[in-house]
């Protein structure tokens, strides 16, 4: 790279000093190392002209009326678009606690009165190539999080596109409707978003849980890969036994997505997806499976998708039946609001009917 260049663009260096034979000399120094000299007169005009050169270096005088260099140079490391800019302090003192308190505000270097040309264009020389250096690092960080962060979008994706397709074969072994998926994921995210008007849930249930319990939603059922298609499609009452395996799904699909959880980093979609595994047949009174907790100790988003795919599951074709349409289907939930389902949540969804699929 040819001297004076920085990324194709010659460097600014801001000059700061309140007396005019200081600044005229820097000036003649820098421009005859081929940079831009840029010439203020005190603190309070280098600080209003900073945002429009965005200078590569700033030489300060420390001993200026008003504001010193100092409080300067605090004020410019204070802001986060100018913290990176290197500070080359220039002053007639040069006592240790003069050039450590330089330090210890910020700067970068301390050059005495008078100037030695061969000493000022080596400093400026150091530090406009540590600069450039420290902003190349800066980039190639920033190109690296990005894609450190792309890739892990995709293992993410890769990841739902998996327990999606383990959910499908379970789906197909329950002999679902093959739009429950979909239909599930809507009615759920339609729902979430519903109470979020609601002064109960509006501070619980924020734009992201909206969006991930639509993701999270169709996994309820994953267990259902481990339970025997026989008792899955049963059209008889389940015996005591088969029932009893059948409550396994629950404890099966959180085992799932704990093993998954294990590879890669979550941004909360599987700690919401193992919740509605787990606690989605937990009943508001107490009465459900596996843990029997009750009321708002179930998990929010369990507590959603329990009323959902209730709906869900009625509004469809089972083996046994066919399917109900909103109205019968909501006669029927009505008799366990209190007792499987939440209120309030029940409230909502019946307000709401019109816009569920």
């Amino acid at each position: 790279m040819a001297e004076g260049k920085q990324d194709n663009k010659i460097a600014r260096i801001l000059i700061v000093d309140d007396v005019d034979t200081n600044r005229f000399i820097l000036r003649d120094i820098i421009a005859g190392m081929g940079y831009i000299p840029v010439l203020t007169e005190n603190g309070a005009q280098a600080l209003k002209m900073l945002p429009h050169i965005k200078p590569q270096l700033i030489i300060l005088d420390i001993a200026m009326p008003g504001m010193d260099g100092y409080e300067v140079c605090e004020k410019i490391k204070a802001n986060p678009d100018t913290e990176d800019i290197p500070i080359i302090f220039i002053s007639a003192y040069d006592e240790p606690e003069d050039v450590v308190k330089g330090f210890s505000v910020g700067g970068s270097d301390y050059i005495t009165k008078p100037f030695i040309p061969e000493v000022v264009r080596a400093r400026v020389t150091m530090h406009l190539k540590l600069y450039e250096t420290n902003v190349s690092m800066q980039e190639m960080n920033r190109r690296l999080q990005v894609s450190v962060e792309e890739q892990r979008r995709q293992m993410e994706k890769e990841r739902q596109s998996v327990l999606y397709a383990l959910i499908r074969v379970a789906r197909v072994n329950a002999s679902y409707d093959e739009m429950h998926m979909e239909r599930l994921k809507y009615n759920c995210r339609t729902l979430a978003e519903a109470m979020q008007l609601s002064v109960t849930y509006e501070h619980k249930i924020s734009d992201k849980f909206v969006d991930i319990i639509e993701l999270a939603a169709p996994l309820c059922d994953l267990g259902n890969l481990a339970i025997p298609t026989g008792i899955l499609q049963k059209t008889d009452r389940l015996t005591e036994e088969e029932y009893a395996v059948m409550r396994t799904h629950t404890t099966i699909g959180a085992q799932i997505l704990k093993d998954v959880s294990q590879v890669g980093r979550d941004n909360g979609f599987i700690n919401m997806a193992m919740e509605i595994v787990h606690y989605h047949h937990e009943n508001w009174d107490g009465t459900g499976y596996p843990e029997q907790i009750k009321g708002d100790e179930i998990p929010l988003s369990a507590q959603i998708v329990s009323v959902a795919s209730a709906y869900c599951a009625l509004t469809e074709a089972r083996t046994y039946r066919e399917a109900f349409n909103k109205e019968k289907a909501l006669e029927i939930m009505e008799q366990d609001v209190g007792t499987k389902y939440n209120p309030e949540i029940f409230t909502i969804l019946r307000k709401i009917v019109r816009q569920l699929r």
